[in-house]
């Protein structure tokens, strides 16, 4: 949290930085080891391009992760079993235990460990609040940035 709270601090003392800031994620981790869990009203398979659209309700989980939409898009590699990409649409949520991050949409990339979201984004770290229009996390390394008319509030002493 401290390093959250610095660089909210730095966001509003330089104004350089008004477009974009860097977010700790130390509660994102990426363990692709384990089995990924996917529930939808709807599942449309492509063999002709090696993909799955999962619609209505959808939620994938991942240990503790979560990834909801109104519509997940599975991209499967070149072996046909194992996922590429995720690409997330109508309403996307990003949780685990203590985060939550809010956008129109998102991709996300498993190996690299990357996940982009897009449009109105809205990330959550336990009473404080970050807004912008693109959310990179590398789920590798716990971070993230937020660009884009980047907005917050920040307490001194609280955050």
């Amino acid at each position: 949290m401290l390093r959250f709270a610095l660089a909210v601090f730095l966001l509003f003392s330089l104004p350089a930085m008004a477009q974009q800031a860097q977010v700790a994620f130390g509660g994102l981790k990426q363990d692709t080891s384990l089995p990924v869990e996917i529930e939808a009203d709807n599942l449309t398979v492509n063999n002709a391009d090696g993909s799955a659209e999962f619609s209505g309700n959808v939620l994938v989980g991942q240990g503790e992760m979560r990834l909801a939409a109104g519509t997940i898009r599975v991209e499967y590699g070149s072996d046909g079993k194992s996922i590429d990409r995720l690409i997330a649409s109508g309403g996307v949520t990003l949780t685990n235990a203590s985060e939550a991050a809010e956008a129109r949409e998102a991709v996300y990339t498993i190996a690299s460990g990357e996940v982009v979201m897009t449009g109105d984004v809205l990330l959550t770290q336990g009473q404080t609040a970050l807004s912008g229009q693109k959310l990179v996390i590398d789920l590798k390394a716990g971070t993230g940035r937020m660009e884009g008319r980047v907005q917050t509030t920040f307490i001194p002493g609280q955050n």
